[in-house]
């Protein structure tokens, strides 16, 4: 287990010692919290990435670990904000990181302004990534009386994606800015089943190539890793304006937990403890939901992350009640 987070500890206390003497106790501190934050918002999608990332070989796992950390970390945390200001302000990229640097508030509004879409559009995958699990065959049952019912919902054909489309259009009328959640909703949509049909193309056996097999997953896991991340981006902006201690604090986080997916993966803790992955996907549908009415209500990180915490914790006390059980 050390030897999986001796990296991220590394740079994480080199990290925050650069920190401190560049930018003193204060931006110091402020790393800390985005970093803890991040862990806490993220520990669901450690578990339910490992139950895809157990499909890849040693070494995808690696680069899951080492490549993918770098895209997650400029491309998500730093690079993903960049774009989303360009657009909303029409301006370039570049001229989005110039803002970011001289005018962090006016970057800050730009954000805000933007986020019913970053919002509709992670809302939207995460809810069809939870759709598809809850309404789909299963060999547990955690909550028996709900699940059972609504695998019997999920034969009938794109049931789903039919309660997705209802949610969001009741979103867009409830929570208003009708056009814009529309239009990000639909291509969140569409963005899941695109990149879940793909990994379900290459992992199936329909094509016999490893290496295709484990770069279709290895996109998956990271298109699935950006939808987890938008809740804390956005939320990120409430701790500072400041766009690189907002990457470093995130990354610090999500190298800890991109950890902690290989560690579960070779651990077998999900088949040790079997109602985890029941857990983490109530835990996502809940994200999903909540972010859909933040594209009108505020709510607080700390609900955000203490719910997702929450589920994972009665499902883990569920586990170690129902093992001891047996083992008695």
């Amino acid at each position: 287990m050390f030897k999986l987070f001796r990296v991220p500890i590394l740079i994480t206390v080199s990290t925050l010692v650069l920190t401190f003497i560049f930018g003193g106790i204060t931006a110091a501190i402020t790393v800390a919290i985005l970093g803890v934050l991040e862990i806490s918002f993220s520990f669901d999608n450690a578990i339910v990435n490992a139950k895809i990332l157990k499909r890849m070989n040693t070494r995808w796992q690696q680069l899951f670990l080492t490549v993918g950390i770098l895209i997650a970390v400029f491309g998500m945390r730093l690079v993903f904000p960049l774009v989303i200001v360009a657009i909303a302000a029409h301006i370039n990229p570049l001229a989005a990181l110039s803002m970011a640097v001289t005018s962090p508030t006016e970057y800050t509004h730009h954000i805000i302004e933007a986020h019913p879409a970053i919002a509709a559009f992670g809302g939207m995958f995460l809810l069809m990534l939870f759709l598809d699990w809850l309404l789909g065959d299963k060999d547990i049952l955690w909550l028996a009386p709900i699940e059972s019912r609504l695998i019997l919902m999920g034969r009938v054909k794109n049931m789903s994606v039919t309660i997705a489309l209802v949610v969001l259009v009741m979103s867009s009328v409830v929570f208003g800015h009708i056009e814009m959640v529309l239009i990000a909703g639909c291509l969140g949509l569409i963005t899941y089943l695109l990149v879940s049909s793909i990994d379900s193309f290459f992992n199936e056996g329909k094509v016999e190539s490893i290496a295709k097999a484990g770069l279709a997953t290895f996109l998956y896991l990271e298109i699935l890793d950006a939808s987890f991340s938008f809740d804390g981006v956005v939320g990120a902006f409430a701790v500072t304006n400041d766009i690189f201690l907002i990457a470093i604090g995130l990354g610090i986080g999500a190298m800890f937990i991109r950890g902690m997916t290989v560690y579960l993966t070779r651990q077998g803790t999900l088949s040790e403890y079997r109602y985890l992955e029941h857990g983490a996907h109530w835990a996502i549908g809940a994200l999903a939901i909540l972010l859909l009415i933040t594209i009108k209500f505020d709510i607080p990180d700390v609900i955000t992350g203490l719910i997702g915490i929450g589920f994972i914790s009665i499902a883990f006390v569920n586990s170690v009640a129902v093992n001891r059980k047996e083992n008695k």
